[in-house]
């Protein structure tokens, strides 16, 4: 072993049988084991005797430290040292493990991480799917509740569950919340002779019974549709899981933080006449309803889908003052009365086209708005409103939400949208 260094090597439920013939030859050598009671159990009795068990990551730390303090010093425990010492983990040290939390209290230099695979690794592996793409999660120390949305959107989920919510509480709760789309699995025991896979519906690991060392898989059915989550009880704003939105076309809803800016610039006031062209599932005229509440707002959508989709969001808001049309764009709104506020979505060639012949319509001293995802059409939508308006204003909006993996946060960036308003003189 290389002076000074600390050997973090991780281990799985089959013990040295199962780990790398470098990581045995460590582990058999080692001067002194440092690790968890629980790894105990897979070493053999001869240096099982040997591990130093550590009762918390901080009671590790203190030990490591020790152990260098007493090489540097060159005191008779100097062989316990740095070189000579190796910290057992299970299974990968760097995935939510010991080596993460011991290089960001200790430094990175220090150590040499030898992997094992991970519980999460294996349980993917035994359900043959890839998790490349996958949103994992810990339960241990935090509520589902606070993954649920997460959970929805996501196409393959892993779960390390916890002794609050084992796998039959986290089944229900999905239920509970409206998400029946994913086929379940849980593994227990990964990599020992009592491992097993369940596999079933949410519904019948619900009713079932799992021993304590297990990670649920979720993986969404093929062509499921996703049930909208917790009605928003906001004014505007509300989460974009909100709404019910059609698969494959997910992501095409108005995102909530673009969504609010675009409802600000519309000006609305409590009886606006609002017209929102390209309407999607809806979320922009649902809640430009709830703004003008004693106004009225046209929600025009030529997706028959889709146009059911604004109908069923419409009953679950609760929102009485705004009428779905179905038809194509500008045809669709020929015998609409005059709007006060236009807002023209979507992402197709014909926006500039919809954006011409919708500000012919709006009323003088009216706002209209319009999100771009192209600089071609922003370029063309800049050219004619410039020409029509002395108040025409552009903003780029980036947005990048924070996201929990795991015990970290993490930043996804949504497509930036390219926002457009202007008054009509």
């Amino acid at each position: 072993m290389a002076a000074g260094r600390v050997h973090i090597v991780g281990i799985g439920d089959d013990g040295l049988e199962g780990v790398t013939a470098h990581a045995r030859r460590l582990v058999e050598n080692a001067p002194r084991l440092l690790g968890p009671e629980s790894c105990r159990v897979l070493l053999p009795p001869p240096i099982a005797a040997r591990l130093e068990t550590a009762v918390s990551l901080d009671d590790l730390v203190d030990r490591i430290e020790g152990a260098g303090r007493s090489e540097r010093a060159g005191t008779a425990d100097a062989a316990a040292g740095g070189g000579g010492l190796v910290v057992l983990a299970s299974g990968d040290p760097l995935f939510y493990g010991t080596a993460r939390y011991v290089c960001s209290r200790l430094g990175k230099d220090r150590f040499e991480v030898v992997p094992h695979v991970s519980s999460m690794q294996l349980a993917f592996a035994r359900v043959k799917e890839s998790w490349e793409e996958a949103f994992l999660a810990n339960l241990s120390g935090q509520s589902i509740e606070r993954v649920l949305d997460r959970i929805r959107t996501a196409d393959t989920v892993g779960l390390f569950t916890s002794d609050q919510w084992p796998p039959p509480a986290v089944a229900r709760a999905l239920l509970d919340d409206g998400i029946d789309s994913f086929q379940a699995y849980v593994c227990e025991n990964l990599g020992s002779p009592d491992e097993r896979v369940t596999q079933g519906s949410l519904a019948d690991i619900a009713r079932d019974a799992f021993g304590p060392l297990n990670v649920m898989i979720l993986v969404r059915k093929p062509a499921a549709i996703d049930k909208p989550g917790h009605v928003g009880t906001r004014l505007f704003g509300n989460a974009d899981e909100s709404f019910l939105q059609s698969r494959p076309k997910r992501g095409l809803l108005t995102p909530a933080e673009v969504r609010s800016l675009a409802l600000a610039e519309l000006s609305l006031k409590p009886d606006s006449i609002v017209w929102d062209v390209g309407a999607g599932s809806g979320s922009v005229g649902l809640e430009a309803a709830r703004i003008a509440a004693h106004g009225h707002v046209h929600a025009i959508e030529m997706d028959p889908d889709d146009h059911r989709l604004i109908i069923t969001n419409a009953d679950r808001f609760a929102v009485g003052n705004l009428s779905a049309i179905l038809g194509r764009a500008p045809e669709a709104w020929a015998a609409l009365p005059d709007p006060d506020a236009i807002y023209v979505g979507g992402s197709g060639r014909d926006v500039t086209m919809l954006v011409e012949e919708a500000w012919k319509r709006l009323k003088p001293g009216g706002r209209l708005v319009t999100a771009c995802q192209s600089i071609e059409n922003l370029a063309t939508v800049h050219a004619l409103l410039r020409a029509r308006s002395s108040d025409a204003a552009y903003w780029l909006v980036t947005i990048a939400r924070g996201v929990q993996q795991l015990d970290r946060i993490r930043f996804e960036s949504l497509n930036p949208t390219f926002l457009i308003a202007a008054t009509k003189p």
